[in-house]
């Protein structure tokens, strides 16, 4: 009794063991490549849970999610002048086909990134060769990321991986130009400095021209006005002076009389010489008798 149970026991290990050697998962982020006997027989790239049979076959399970291959090193490539940049680069892919990425690169990541790498480099080797210092630094470095995506990508299919994107992190001059550039650059900089002085010292000058002129106008206008006040006022004053004469000449006369002494005699230091029978002191003599 006791050996039937452990026959049954060791039978039952036995067959867990079997049961799960015979089953594997494959989950969202994988794909899986099923062998019998070193041919594939099966690709799985749905998550779940599967089969096989133990001893005659094998899985081997491949990430599909997004790979980044970043350069160790600054490429040093040709512009069309004839002059080296440093160029720093990475690239984003994954699998696409499983069993192309077996077949092609018996599924191992350093060879396919190796070949990813040379196609990369090639390509922005040529686009570099195309295109100007200024071009690869600022003007169409957006294109050119596009332009070696399109390339790379169509290469890489053939080994059953998908390029998702590359892009430049860095695009310099080496040191031995570096300084020339930045002596251009600082000329440059300076030319268009003095240009823009030059304008705005011209523009100031015109500014200034046109507020003395409309100064001169309005004091000129002013003045105008102000003597066309001063003359109606003058000719309103000899109205009056004419009109208070012709009304009572001899009050009038004392009064330009009474005005005269006030002027002439305004300071207790004030002196006058005049002949006591002069004209000036007629008020004096006789006052309201005029002459």
């Amino acid at each position: 009794m006791k050996r039937a149970t452990a026959i049954a026991f060791v039978g039952l290990i036995v067959l867990a063991l079997i049961v799960a050697m015979s089953v594997y998962t494959v989950d969202q982020r994988k794909a899986a490549i099923k062998f019998q006997l070193g041919e594939v027989v099966a690709v799985q790239t749905k998550p779940g849970l599967y089969f096989l049979m133990p001893i005659l076959q094998n899985v081997r399970l491949y990430d599909t999610r997004i790979q980044t291959l970043d350069s160790r090193d600054a490429e040093r490539f040709l512009t069309s002048e004839n002059k080296n940049v440093l160029v720093d680069s990475f690239v984003k892919w994954r699998i696409i086909d499983v069993r192309q990425y077996f077949v092609s690169v018996r599924g191992d990541a350093v060879a396919a990134e190796a070949r990813i790498s040379q196609t990369v480099n090639d390509a922005l080797r040529a686009e570099f060769a195309r295109r100007t210092v200024h071009d690869v630094v600022s003007g169409e470095r957006e294109k050119i990321m596009t332009n070696v995506a399109d390339k790379v990508d169509k290469d890489v299919k053939n080994i059953g991986v998908e390029i998702v994107d590359v892009r430049l992190k860095r695009v310099d001059l080496v040191p031995e130009i570096s300084s020339d550039v930045y002596r251009r650059m600082e000329s440059e900089r300076k030319r268009v400095a003095n240009e823009l002085r030059a304008t705005g010292q011209a523009e100031g000058e015109k500014i200034k021209a046109d507020a003395d002129r409309q100064r001169q106008v309005i004091v000129a206008e002013a003045y105008r006005d102000a003597q066309r006040v001063k003359g109606d006022g003058d000719a309103q004053a000899s109205r009056i002076y004419a009109e208070a004469f012709q009304r009572n000449p001899e009050f009038y006369s004392f009064y330009r009389s009474m005005e005269a002494y006030r002027q002439g005699l305004r300071n207790k230091s004030d002196v006058l010489v005049l002949d006591p029978s002069s004209e000036f002191f007629r008020y004096f003599k006789g006052p309201g008798r005029g002459k």
